[in-house]
């Protein structure tokens, strides 16, 4: 089959003069090179098309694929990560990953809390501050824990996100007002264990790959998982395969959240738990980074013993039998 490959390079994007922290969501080489190679080693023809207006000329230009490989994160608005599925389905072009709708929904990290709540499953108690005089109305008990309202990889938490008294609520949701210009999503602290599930699949046959806890190494910053945090993994987080009750209970609140939202292929959750050891909703990623190496998911799927192709392989197999596509036969390998 020819399938088309969507992503956004950081790289070009660093050349246009937007900052590290602002690309921080868009991929290596390594990560577009090593997509391929596990495409290319089922029997596939790749198409490196690149972002959402590289994608749109080639498709005015009459360019057509099998389907199309996506991991573009978009730059621009809410609805960034949903701009290339949609523009696929006008044009009738299967694709991996979930559907606009659910881009869109959980790119919003309340509207996503929403739906996990409205499905009987557990999240903190949660506010958006969308101005600074907001702050004031403010009913939730402390400590609280704020973080922008659609930013991924972590940007905007750190361990200043955790604000333990009113005097210092207004200062630290204003500087995120402020700096990503967007509403602030505003919990309810919780101080357990953090844990992170990995997912593979659709409806009834999703299911988990493993359950991590990350626990990071600098005590300073020890209650929040973070951009600095991710951005420099190696040195700063352990990445702890689990699988006592508690993280069992992670995992299966994570996959009921997933099919809660409607997700598709695969995804990653993040879930935290309560003084009692509960664990909760905090977000989910549905389209969880692929970097080989630094990935969440792929580092939680290496640690279940799961090579990186037998990886792409579960989602390319999942977005086949979705799609009716399925009838495509791995090349042996």
């Amino acid at each position: 089959m020819r399938v088309g490959l969507t992503y956004d390079l950081r790289a070009d994007y660093l050349a246009e003069g937007y900052g590290e922290e602002e690309t921080a969501e868009f991929d290596s080489p390594d990560t577009i090179a090593a997509i391929e190679e596990a495409l290319r080693a089922r029997g596939h023809q790749v198409v490196r098309i690149g972002h959402l207006r590289a994608l749109t000329a080639r498709l005015v230009a009459g360019e057509r694929w099998d389907w199309v490989f996506n991991i573009a994160e978009g730059l621009h608005g809410i609805g960034r990560e949903a701009q290339v599925p949609a523009l696929l389905d006008g044009y009738g072009i299967p694709y991996t990953f979930s559907d606009p709708l659910v881009m869109a929904l959980t790119l919003d990290k309340a509207m996503a809390k929403r739906v996990v709540r409205d499905n009987g499953l557990a999240t903190a108690p949660f506010a958006v501050i969308a101005a600074g005089e907001e702050v004031a109305g403010l009913t939730l008990p402390y400590p609280l824990f704020a973080k922008p309202l659609a930013e991924g990889t972590g940007k905007g938490i750190s361990d200043a996100s955790r604000i333990g008294e009113p005097a210092r609520a207004a200062r630290v949701i204003g500087e995120l007002l402020a700096r990503f210009r967007q509403p602030v999503l505003v919990e309810t602290f919780l101080p357990g264990r953090e844990f992170t599930t990995g997912i593979v699949g659709n409806g009834r046959a999703a299911r988990i790959v493993a359950t991590v806890e990350v626990k990071l190494k600098n005590a300073e910053q020890a209650l929040a998982y973070g951009y600095d945090n991710k951005e420099h993994y190696d040195r700063f987080v352990d990445y702890v395969l689990v699988e006592d009750a508690e993280a069992r209970a992670a995992g299966d609140l994570a996959l009921a959240c997933y099919r809660a939202l409607n997700c598709r292929d695969a995804g990653r959750v993040d879930l935290r738990s309560d003084a009692s050891g509960r664990p909760h909703f905090l977000e989910v990623n549905p389209l969880a980074g692929l970097n080989p190496v630094k990935s969440d998911l792929p580092i939680l799927a290496r640690l279940a013993g799961w090579s990186y192709r037998r990886l792409i392989d579960e989602i390319v197999d999942a977005c086949l039998a979705r799609t009716g596509l399925a009838t495509e036969r791995r090349k042996a390998s």
